[in-house]
């Protein structure tokens, strides 16, 4: 079983290759425009400081975490751009140190927290493996953003296995957001790891079954790349419905992006 440790680790190398992907940026590059619409890379990095911050908060400052958070409870959207406006208000390089920092912070808070209890989240508590395997959906998300937005094509590494895990235990959020009933059968994912290892989620027995490279599904359920564009296969009528709506994150589910707008080289 993965430790609360070994997410951590791979979480901090997350954060540092995409604070190495903006470190040399001028301030012109940080303005420009990524996938995301309406999102400069600047606004991707913000996000994710401000993301940290609530983790750090969460584990460390449990108050403080749930005053910051009431707003979002009222308005989600609204909450988030809040988070924006405020640390967008930084120049390039003193956001890209408070990424860091905050970053940092919110490790070492979560290893302070015991593995068998909880700490406060958006939606329920979550145990500190669960909520850094959440850290790592933000920041292959919002890294693959900025990747795009330069042209650059990110190595997938086996630092993917916690993602892949985090995205069985959050396979009912697409249907949660579009306010539809999720199926009762459970699925099995057989993936393919960047080093070659088969990764599984799911019981044995089950019908419906999701498989393909693991990398794929992380871009499908973090709604980075249509499923036009990867090769996952799905048996079962819900595993195949369900490659349209997957997402690992609560809320809205976004535009997503459209089939063949990225080329495979950078993929």
């Amino acid at each position: 079983m993965t430790t609360t440790n070994e997410v951590l680790v791979d979480l901090a190398a997350d954060i540092d290759e995409v604070a190495r992907l903006v470190e040399g940026l001028d301030d012109k590059t940080w303005s420009r425009s990524t996938p995301a619409p309406g999102w400069s890379i600047a606004d991707q990095v913000a996000h994710l400081t401000f993301i940290f911050t609530l983790a750090k908060n969460a584990a460390a400052a449990p108050d403080r975490f749930r005053a910051m958070t009431a707003a979002a409870a009222q308005d989600f959207n609204g909450a988030v751009n809040a988070a924006l406006a405020q640390f967008n208000a930084f120049p390039p390089r003193e956001l890209l140190a408070r990424f860091r920092a905050e970053g940092d912070a919110s490790l070492k808070a979560l290893t302070a927290v015991p593995a068998d209890q909880t700490v406060p989240w958006l939606v329920r508590p979550l145990p500190p493996a669960v909520l850094a395997g959440a850290g790592m959906m933000e920041v292959f998300g919002h890294g693959q953003d900025i990747a795009d937005a330069l042209g650059v094509r990110r190595e997938p590494t086996d630092r993917l296995r916690h993602l892949v895990h985090f995205a069985s235990l959050t396979r009912d959020f697409g249907y949660q957001a579009r306010g539809t009933t999720p199926p009762a059968d459970p699925f099995r994912f057989m993936l393919t790891a960047p080093s070659g290892e088969v990764w599984t989620e799911g019981p044995e027995d089950a019908t419906q079954t999701v498989s393909g490279p693991a990398h794929d599904l992380c871009l499908l359920v973090t709604r980075r790349r249509h499923r036009d564009d990867l090769e996952l296969t799905a048996t079962g009528d819900d595993a195949e419905a369900w490659l349209d709506v997957a997402q690992a994150y609560r809320g809205p589910a976004g535009e997503g992006r459209a089939p063949g707008q990225f080329a495979k080289t950078v993929v």
